[in-house]
């Protein structure tokens, strides 16, 4: 089973709760594109991103609690992206490329991203290469979803805030991100 501790995504110095959209990525479904699956029990399109609810959830091989357990998944505001969906269970990816279901009762339709590089990522102080680094976010750690502009997002972790562009983040990729 994966496991992902609380010190995995842990913030720039603790653990994060999500604040805002980035330009129109809103709460779950809020940011469909014309061209995804929108014809789906929950009304929302087909892949979007959501955010894990509790600090313990349980991926499983099928929609329902009758399949076996295959993550656990301990990271409240773990970035993933719903891949399908039934009346009462969502299949999503991780940011490992895994993918399980989870109960639609443990997602929040408020917005994450995670570095996907190893090393501490710049949040810059406006959206702009060469613009000063007004914090650094360590590697697999969650941070809140702020505005977009262009390929740059505002984000922000444990009060530091700053611009990230968007390729440097997991959780903004229209494609599925399962393997």
């Amino acid at each position: 089973m994966r496991r992902y501790s609380k010190s995995a995504v842990a913030g720039c110095l603790a653990s994060l709760l999500i604040i805002g959209a980035c330009g129109r990525h809103g709460g779950e479904g809020a940011d469909c594109p014309a061209n995804v699956k929108q014809s789906t029990p929950s009304g929302y399109c087909v892949p979007r991103y959501v955010s894990l609810k509790r600090g313990e959830v349980f991926g499983r091989k099928g929609p329902g609690k009758d399949y076996a357990t295959q993550f656990v998944y301990h990271a409240r505001g773990l970035p993933v992206q719903v891949v399908d969906e039934t009346a009462d269970w969502r299949r999503i990816c991780d940011p490992d490329g895994g993918a399980a279901w989870i109960s639609r009762a443990m997602i929040d339709g408020r917005r994450t991203v995670m570095p996907t590089g190893r090393t501490q990522l710049a949040l810059r102080q406006k959206p702009a290469a060469d613009a000063g680094a007004s914090a650094y976010l360590r590697p697999r750690a969650v941070a809140e979803l702020g505005r977009c502009k262009g390929d740059w997002c505002e984000i922000s972790a444990d009060g530091a805030r700053g611009w990230v562009k968007s390729s440097e983040v997991w959780g903004l990729s229209p494609q599925a991100q399962c393997r």
